[in-house]
């Protein structure tokens, strides 16, 4: 009887966690290049509760635990919604890739896009202030910009109407998206051993770079909505289960000879 407790308890806390993740989704929905995470399930071996009995006898025999647990939390890596909003200082990834920033400590750090701008420095910068890994100088008196493609900046400076070349905004790319850890203003850190492999803008899956644009939450309302009727279906079904254990226990405890 208290492996009907054991499976009911590790059921309710796997479908709180599950609960968590789509809640923390759904209230990302409108952040800028958002993305969102599934929980992973995976099986609770049962335990045989007499180790001696025969393996011959051991469909007959009494098993302990089981159930199901939170295996992993995995974030989704797939390109949002590009949102064109025309302000020449936004900026969007339509494909896999990351871009490099340097981190206040000089760790490298990777981003997904938004909007940029010049830092006091003369760098181009993302909003947080963080500098491009591939270090942009823009010109004081530059008097507009753009952003190719390709990841080619461009820039008029002065009365001329020649623009002038600037540098290349260069993308990364990662094997594996479990190896990133999500951190706040939209910044990702690569955990230690991940492979990011260099690429310019529109090579190996890295996607191109949309000037005027910024990269809406790949998260659907809809999808989420489902996913979590099923989980408090679930959670109701496991509440049920040691409900059922509890009246039992109640019933063998209240036996009189």
């Amino acid at each position: 009887m208290n492996g009907a407790f054991y499976i009911g308890s590790v059921g309710l806390q796997s479908q709180q966690r599950a609960l968590d993740i789509i809640a923390s989704n759904m209230a990302n929905i409108n952040t800028p290049s958002f993305k969102r995470s599934e929980i992973r399930f995976s099986e609770v071996l049962a335990r045989r509760a007499d180790t001696d009995t025969p393996s011959i006898d051991i469909a007959n025999a009494a098993f302990d635990g089981g159930g199901v647990m939170v295996d992993a939390t995995a974030m989704v890596n797939e390109v949002g919604p590009i949102q064109t909003t025309g302000h020449a200082m936004d900026l969007a990834i339509d494909g896999q890739g990351f871009i490099e920033l340097m981190g206040p400590s000089g760790q490298t750090l990777l981003w997904r896009g938004g909007t940029l701008k010049v830092g006091e420095d003369g760098l181009l910068a993302a909003a947080n202030g963080l500098a491009l890994k591939a270090a942009i100088t823009v010109p004081d008196d530059a008097t507009s910009m753009t952003i190719g493609s390709d990841g080619i900046v461009r820039a008029v400076t002065g009365d001329g109407a020649t623009p002038v070349e600037l540098g290349q905004i260069g993308l990364v790319k990662i094997d594996d998206a479990t190896t990133l850890t999500r951190l706040d203003g939209g910044l990702y850190r690569a955990a230690e051993g991940a492979r990011l492999a260099d690429a310019q803008a529109g090579e190996d899956g890295t996607g191109l770079l949309v000037q005027g644009g910024i990269e809406g939450s790949n998260v659907e309302m809809t999808t989420e909505m489902v996913q979590l009727m099923l989980v408090q279906r679930a959670y109701g079904a496991n509440a049920q289960i040691l409900q059922a254990a509890d009246q039992m226990m109640a019933i063998a405890n209240g036996l009189r000879r």
